[in-house]
């Protein structure tokens, strides 16, 4: 093997090559990952408190069903004091249902850690179960808006 020695200004090319980036070189690139990341942040923030709404409609009309479930086999809804966990657990307070079965496994929380609420008679149908939304208060606009089995 023959090893070929490059000319005068061929390795003058190859420090050139291997020198690296200058600081300025790497602050531009910063400010562009930067920018990059100023735009697609909110839009992915967003993302997750639209996940949380449609995770508390779902949460709230799987509840819904099993409460639906409920009155057919006891003619009733739980009343407001045996409130949800009549579905998981057979109430001890009156009315005793006469043909309860699990209707289900556990009650969730609502996507922000808080238990979903329940109301009978409801204020808005017959029952009504709902979450109070990221603030946890009633009311509220956006992602602190109720979300409830009425809508």
């Amino acid at each position: 093997m023959k090893f070929v020695q490059m000319p005068q200004g061929g390795q003058k090319a190859m420090r050139a090559l291997q020198r690296g980036f200058t600081l300025i070189e790497l602050m531009v690139v910063l400010v562009i990952i930067g920018l990059l990341a100023a735009l697609i942040v909110p839009n992915v923030l967003d993302r997750a408190d639209d996940a949380r709404v449609t995770a508390a409609r779902t949460d709230v009309s799987n509840i819904m069903q099993a409460l639906k479930l409920y009155k057919l086999d006891n003619q009733r809804f739980p009343s407001g004091e045996q409130g949800l966990q009549a579905l998981v657990t057979k109430p001890t307070a009156a009315p005793i249902p006469p043909n309860w079965k699990s209707y289900l496994e556990k009650l969730p929380n609502d996507p922000w850690g808080r238990p979903y609420q329940y109301v009978n008679p409801g204020v808005k149908g017959a029952v009504d179960v709902f979450s109070f939304g990221a603030d946890g208060q009633s009311g509220g606009e956006g992602r602190d808006a109720d979300i409830g089995s009425w809508q």
